[in-house]
């Protein structure tokens, strides 16, 4: 008998983001499956988030759960939420993003089609995500129904771009993200981590989010090249060394991997970061990727340095 109080918990990280959350909110009252909670963890906001979601907490057809912090991080915030979910998958929605208004339904409707003995192999529901305007963000999916890890859909079905759905909590409680590493860590190595572990993902056509970008620009990029060199390091190793078997699928992608290794690992040098420990290289492959394209990862470097003292 299940134990858990709804079928989703969605959990949505803030940081003095009063001016976009209303619009999470706003695509959750037009869920047209409302068997869900809304769990929001502040990371320390300054402006008006916690009066704000008190308002919505007297209105809302659905529980909202608001916790505060310390400011830390988002990934430990998302943690936190975790832990506090009660759904039996979790939906992880951005502070400045909405959902389709039939997202949650259609999420449910395909995890109900996987028959409950084989849904322990299962972790996922993803689909896809839209700009406003409703073009779709990177590639479809090969089928409208396909299941497979994560790291296939990447490496061996070479699926690019932004896509969303959910994941069930009892895994997330197995995979948090990590704590003990200081600042940014891509998402992708904890989905990664998951899928090495055997899970699949049940990938759809259909879209679940609307995606709202920020600008960008060569002085951002450059920026963040130096201020999230740990986590964008820490995908490039594990791109190259737990990664591996899927190297034949494509080639360039874990050879620009080794670049992006060496790239981040000069920002780290120069900014006297120490690499953290069981994150080095391991055997003579991954040795000989990173060696044939040290030359391409520090030009990039050089690159980076420039554009940031340009700026």
């Amino acid at each position: 008998m299940s134990t858990w109080r709804h079928l989703f918990t969605v959990v949505t990280p803030t940081y003095n983001r009063a001016h976009t959350l209303e619009r999470v909110y706003s695509s959750l009252r037009e869920q047209s499956f409302q068997d869900f909670e809304w769990v929001i963890v502040d990371d320390g906001s300054t402006d008006s988030t916690r009066a704000m979601v008190m308002g919505w907490q007297q209105e809302a057809s659905f529980p909202i759960h608001y916790m505060w912090q310390k400011n830390q991080h988002k990934k430990t915030a998302f943690n936190r939420g975790v832990r506090k979910a009660s759904g039996e998958l979790v939906v992880a929605l951005d502070s400045d993003d909405s959902l389709d208004a039939n997202a949650l339904y259609t999420m449910a409707l395909v995890w109900s089609e996987i028959p409950p003995r084989d849904r322990s192999r299962f972790v996922a529901i993803t689909g896809l995500c839209a700009q406003p305007d409703g073009h779709i963000v990177g590639d479809m999916f090969p089928r409208d129904v396909f299941d497979a890890t994560a790291l296939d859909m990447t490496f061996k079905y070479h699926v690019k771009g932004e896509k969303f759905g959910c994941l069930r909590t009892d895994v997330l409680l197995q995979f948090p993200f990590p704590e003990e590493i200081a600042g940014f860590v891509p998402e992708s190595l904890v989905w990664r981590a998951i899928a090495r572990a055997g899970y699949l993902t049940r990938f759809v056509n259909q879209v679940f989010r609307v995606y709202h970008d920020s600008p960008d620009s060569l002085t951002q990029q450059a920026r963040e090249s130096q201020q999230h060199a740990l986590g964008l390091w820490l995908l490039a190793q594990d791109t190259v060394v737990e990664c591996l078997p899927w190297f034949r699928y494509q080639p360039q992608t874990f050879l620009m991997a080794a670049a992006r290794y060496t790239r981040f690992s000069l920002h780290l040098r120069h900014s006297r970061q120490t690499l953290p420990k069981g994150h080095r290289l391991r055997g003579m492959a991954s040795c000989t990727l990173v060696g044939l394209m040290w030359p391409v990862g520090a030009m990039l470097y050089v690159r980076d340095r420039v554009r940031a003292q340009t700026a």
